[in-house]
């Protein structure tokens, strides 16, 4: 086994890295968190990965009548203080009982997830699997009409519908069902969950049992050409150009990525997120009065009332930058304060309906002003700014960076900065029955090992499991 990086670290965005010059801050620079990683995996590879539950699922912070408020969602979020919480925002109990059927529809979708390190079942036998109801709600009919009917709040309806939009550039209640697959990959895992020393644990971890096995792992290695009748595969190292041919060839980049490799016609892909990351002295304090660990320790909501969500989504759909631009925050530290030194704390943001067509024409100015509008609509719900609360590295800059799409396409050839390699797919069968581990190309010596496989899309290892599988004839 021959394994080419073109980047001088293995792990492509599931990497951490130091990007705060002087400042010891190990974060998970393009990914955050890990949902999708099925145990079986670290079992068949002896791999040692911990990953770490967060003390709080989400909250919400929200400005009414003048008052600072907020949704809290404890993990558990039958809990008399999400009740509570759910109560004073929406004035009744009848939201939150929608949200623990809803969320109890959702969770079904776990009987699926069994089956992601197995061959691709029917449509048929997935339908089976999560019943009728959750079918109709979540696959047949778009996510956004299944939340109107059951949820009158706007905080809360937007709270759930997120998990529809995150990277993916799209209307909740879009026809196409995108926003539908999307919300599928988001809670078919189950818990989100923080990767103990960073993402580039989990990169490092599956590395040295490559490197244990006996692969052969190059870095610095940036593949020109692949040849699919004979196996044959160019890459450059430093100004050298080398070849290997391989019985089979499996590819870890986008589909579009692959297509330009082949000398083909590469799909149009378009991602839309930006990701910011901070390092802060110290969190800031709520207006609201919630105690920021616990605020800041789950998923932090800013701007994710369903009105501010489809606004955002015409905004750009207009080519305008979102006036209240959607995103979401979490701080890795209050889970795994490993990665830092002292007594700080990272805080990640992940912007959405941020498409790569914003950043076109001037991408430093969208950029800006996109962080700008971040960070103002964070101070709207703190007792101190934001910016106040930054460090700063040993130039006496704030560590603050943001990571656009078309900063995605550059650093690691994800083409639009798309983070799924393209649209996600059902994880089901659907025109192909032939194609058993969904990582079939059309060319027999070549297979998808990433998230362009189906089933791909994430922090996951599932594509490249499934190429094993075929590869081995399983």
């Amino acid at each position: 086994m021959l394994v080419l990086e073109r980047r001088a670290n293995f792990g492509g965005a599931a990497v951490s890295e130091e990007p705060f010059a002087g400042v010891r801050a190990r974060l998970s620079r393009y990914a955050y968190l890990v949902s999708l990683f099925p145990q079986r995996i670290t079992q068949d590879l002896g791999v040692d990965l911990r990953l770490r539950d967060r003390a709080t699922a989400a909250y919400a912070p929200v400005m009414r009548n003048g008052r600072a408020a907020g949704l809290l969602v404890e993990t558990d979020a039958r809990s008399a203080a999400t009740a509570a919480s759910f109560r004073a925002l929406t004035g009744g109990d009848s939201e939150h009982e929608a949200f623990l059927a809803f969320s109890a529809l959702a969770d079904r979708t776990s009987k699926l997830f069994a089956t992601f390190t197995e061959p691709l079942p029917s449509a048929g036998q997935a339908r089976d699997l999560i019943g009728a109801e959750a079918w109709r709600e979540l696959v047949e009919r778009p996510l956004g009409e299944s939340l109107d009917e059951r949820f009158a709040d706007g905080v809360v309806r937007g709270m759930v519908a997120t998990d529809g939009l995150i990277g993916t550039f799209a209307s909740v209640y879009e026809a196409s069902l995108r926003q539908n697959r999307c919300f599928l990959y988001h809670v078919v895992g189950g818990a989100w969950r923080v990767p103990g020393g960073g993402m580039g644990a989990i990169s490092g971890a599956l590395e040295g049992a490559a490197r244990d096995a006996g692969a052969e792992l190059r870095r610095d290695a940036e593949v020109l050409a692949i040849d699919p009748a004979t196996g044959s595969v160019t890459w450059r190292e430093g100004e050298d150009e080398h070849t290997a041919s391989a019985a089979r060839v499996l590819v870890n980049a986008a589909p579009a990525v692959l297509a330009r490799l082949l000398g083909e016609e590469p799909p149009a892909v378009e991602g839309a997120q930006l990701k910011v990351n901070l390092l802060l002295d110290r969190l800031p304090a709520l207006k609201s009065g919630l105690d920021p660990a616990v605020a800041f320790a789950g998923t932090f909501r800013l701007h994710e009332d369903a009105a501010e969500l489809e606004a955002a989504h015409a905004e750009a759909t207009r080519g305008e930058i979102p006036k209240r631009p959607p995103a979401e925050l979490y701080c890795h530290t209050l889970t795994d304060p490993s990665i830092v030194d002292g007594p700080r704390h990272t805080l990640t943001l992940f912007g959405l309906h941020a498409p790569a067509r914003l950043f076109a024409a001037d991408e430093a100015r969208v950029r800006d002003t996109l962080v700008a509008r971040y960070l103002d609509g964070l101070d709207e719900h703190l007792d101190e700014p934001i910016r106040e609360c930054l460090a700063r590295d040993e130039n006496g800059d704030p560590c603050l960076e943001a990571r656009t799409p078309l900063d995605l396409e550059r650093e690691l050839a994800m083409p639009g900065g798309d983070i799924f390699h393209g649209d996600l797919r059902w994880p089901w069968s659907e025109d192909d029955p032939a194609d058993r581990w969904g990582v079939k190309t059309s060319h027999e010596r070549v297979l998808l090992c990433g998230a362009g496989a189906r089933r791909g899309g994430g922090v996951s290892g599932v594509g490249g499991h499934n190429a094993a599988m075929a590869v081995l004839g399983k």
